[in-house]
């Protein structure tokens, strides 16, 4: 009878042990690359991240931490705006082939931390007395709103003319009027700039400064990313339509995120293409640590041309040289040379994912019959009603990092860039037992 005792007592204490070590959740992730990757964004959904720590709370968080370390820098993130964060997010860097396991635990309030933004968005709109008040969350453009006159007024409606976004390697800006090109400002500095750069009129972004400068002519270019959908007529020949200009009736603004890991808002577009409705949203994000941000395109519409492409340009001024490759299931077009406003070196590029791609082409200096766009490398991707046409766009200046000095250096650091690309951590989420 006792050593029947004994043995209930050693079950029941190894059942209690199965059961805490089975609590305990963790989250495993693998590097599949020979490569060092720096500032890798970790995304973990909370319905995921619930499959295994249990149902959380509106107000309830996860703490996410290597055993018997500090806990990790994580943001969270309300994608759907309903008020319940839908995200954990966080960096990691990884060595060659690292494999890593963090434990996951719920935490019913935020890691108190003081850390420095590596990522931030801003709408800023300006006040009777010509100064620029707090971001805003959500603006609706003016119907077709033209381009900022500078001739008549000092400063524009918006803060560098729309939205602005910036990690600690680089800052762009969008044009929130019928353009609707992207720009890009480079940094010499990692610190958060977009909420007083053009601020001040007597400042001019277009003038090398401690921070940066606006280093990207745009013209009659798409810019750093800009957009445009081609597609044939009805007489059968191509055109190609810049998203925007008299065609757009309503665009809007929406803020998802704002560091300090990650930064995300949302471009809503009511169009009309071919003479019938359209709606374009993107979004764009960027996060800590990368030379690029990322843009998901969705495109719906009952009468969409059969034909339709979306096309992501590159300005094509001053100095350059353009070319492409395939990696992995990569698609990658890039330029490189004299080519910042102030005419030193600049590698611009954009990654597509393979089975989205359609090709590589460039337009010239000249309006054309098919289309107003004008000196621009262009990535033609298919549009799919059913997923978002998603790429990544690079700028790099050698005033950032020395690397891009050479075009060599930048061709190769663009090849490693696309295997992270094509094959991206391996994220398993599973019980320690």
């Amino acid at each position: 009878m006792k050593q029947k005792t004994i043995l209930l007592v050693v079950l029941i204490s190894l059942s209690l042990n199965l059961f805490a070590q089975a609590d305990k959740s963790f989250i495993v992730l693998k590097n599949p690359l020979n490569l060092q990757r720096d500032s890798e964004l970790i995304v973990l959904s909370r319905k995921k991240i619930e499959s295994k720590i249990g149902k959380l709370q509106p107000n309830e968080y996860v703490r996410i931490y290597k055993e018997n370390a500090t806990p990790l820098v994580v943001q969270f993130d309300d994608i759907n705006q309903d008020g319940i964060w839908d995200e954990a997010v966080f960096l990691y860097s990884f060595k060659p082939e690292e494999t890593v396991t963090l434990k996951l635990k719920k935490s019913e309030t935020l890691m108190d931390t003081n850390v420095q933004p590596l990522a931030h968005v801003r709408m800023k709109l300006k006040n009777a007395d010509d100064k620029f008040g707090p971001s805003v969350k959500h603006v609706d453009m003016p119907y077709q709103n033209k381009p900022t006159d500078f001739s008549k007024h000092a400063l524009p409606t918006y803060l560098t003319e729309g939205p602005g976004w910036e990690n600690d390697k680089v800052a762009f800006r969008l044009y929130f009027d019928t353009r609707n090109a992207k720009d890009i400002y480079g940094k010499r500095i990692p610190g958060m700039v977009m909420d007083t750069v053009g601020a001040n009129p007597k400042n001019s972004y277009h003038k090398l400064s401690a921070w940066g400068m606006d280093i990207l002519a745009v013209g009659k270019s798409l810019g750093a990313g800009g957009l445009a959908f081609s597609y044939k007529l009805e007489n059968g020949k191509d055109t190609l339509v810049r998203l925007g200009e008299l065609n757009i009736k309503s665009e809007s603004y929406d803020e998802i995120a704002d560091g300090p890991i990650r930064a995300i808002f949302k471009m809503d577009y009511h169009w009309e293409l071919n003479h019938q409705p359209v709606e374009v949203v993107e979004y764009i994000s960027i996060w800590g640590g990368q030379y690029f941000y990322q843009s998901k395109i969705f495109v719906k519409g009952h009468h969409l041309p059969k034909d339709l492409k979306v096309d992501m340009g590159i300005a094509n001024f001053y100095d350059n040289r353009s070319g492409n490759f395939s990696s992995g299931n990569t698609k990658v077009l890039y330029s490189f040379g004299k080519q910042s406003e102030i005419k030193d070196d600049l590698g611009m590029a954009i990654f597509s994912r393979a089975e989205d791609f359609s090709k590589f082409w460039s337009i010239g200096k000249e309006v054309t019959a098919a289309s107003d766009i004008t000196q621009t490398y262009l990535s033609e991707e298919k549009v799919n009603s059913l997923k978002p046409a998603v790429y990544r766009y690079f700028a790099c200046w050698n005033k950032t990092n020395t690397l891009f000095k050479d075009e060599n250096n930048f061709v190769n650091f663009l090849h490693s860039e696309a295997e992270k690309f094509s094959n991206p951590i391996i994220t398993l989420i599973k019980n320690k037992k």
